[in-house]
């Protein structure tokens, strides 16, 4: 009886449906914090981070993939977004390259997904033809895989059985019947950020709650490092941001330099005796600011 309830009715029960998919995530999370540990150690072997998928879940896999560099840093060339149909899709369906094992292929090879690399592959339903081959592709390349998917039951045929880690999410059926980018969606997407953050919050990323690794390049990035280290540091803007351009544009090495009072180039050699990690160096600092 959907359609005959007023809008305000509609809208109520849309936004309660999303419950179902927090509670997903919440249900899959000693899965995801696998997952997570498995990225985080590619990552810090050297590994590229790798995103595929199809239609609505291939969509929210490259927006994960677009936020890891200038959220925590990273370089673009370590995180790889594979979207069947390619950059033309995120705006428009593709059925045809859903379901093209060639196409799959192709991206994949192209993408030279390989031995070190970490495949994070997601699905908001059963899985695609596109998405079973590069899953194959991947597995035959030797990369590690973790596959999140809404698929139900878990596709232990299709493309679960070559996942080293699955995370299977469960949200409950749509309000309105293969609308996958409504509840299934929701869950893909607090699923593939837990998954990431916490992968990034390892590589010590984060300090406290605070994304010290930020790399400012444009004015918003250099308001927000200014802002972490003059917190951190208790500086001011000025000082604050001086002492960045000091650590060469880099926060974290900003802030090394800093409490443990020496250069640059010592504080680089710091980071990477201690895997990025700035409380292994600092200690616990007063984030008060």
């Amino acid at each position: 009886m959907l359609d005959t309830y007023p809008s305000d009715e509609v809208v109520k029960i849309l936004i309660e449906e999303e419950a179902g998919a927090i509670k997903a995530a919440k249900a899959a999370a000693p899965e995801i914090a696998r997952g997570s540990r498995v990225l985080a150690e590619r990552l810090a072997a050297g590994g590229r981070l790798v995103f595929v998928g199809a239609g609505t879940a291939g969509r929210l896999a490259a927006l994960a993939a677009a936020e890891c560099v200038p959220q925590y840093g990273l370089p673009p060339s370590l995180v790889v977004p594979v979207l069947a149909g390619g950059p033309h899709a995120m705006a428009r369906t593709s059925e045809i390259s859903q379901d093209s094992r060639r196409e799959a292929e192709q991206r994949m090879r192209k993408a030279a997904v390989g031995p070190g690399d970490i495949v994070c592959a997601v699905a908001d339903g059963e899985l695609s033809i596109f998405l079973v081959a590069a899953l194959e592709y991947a597995r035959f390349r030797r990369a590690q895989i973790v596959l999140v998917t809404c698929a139900e039951p878990p596709p232990a045929e299709d493309g679960g059985s070559l996942a080293d880690v699955l995370v299977r999410l469960a949200p409950g059926p749509e309000v309105i019947t293969g609308v996958s980018r409504a509840k299934a969606a929701t869950a893909i997407k607090v699923g593939l950020q837990a998954l990431v953050d916490a992968a990034f919050v390892q590589l010590g990323k984060t300090y406290g709650g605070l994304m010290v690794d930020v790399r400012p390049t444009t004015p918003r990035t250099w308001k927000r490092a200014i802002q972490i280290v003059g917190r951190l540091c208790h500086l001011d803007d000025a000082e604050a941001e001086k002492l960045i351009k000091k650590a060469g544009g880099r926060a974290k090495v900003a802030l090394v330099m800093h409490h443990a009072k020496v250069t640059a180039a010592r504080a680089k050699e710091l980071l990477v005796q201690h895997r990025g990690s700035l409380r292994a160096i600092v200690g616990d600092l007063d984030l008060t600011g």
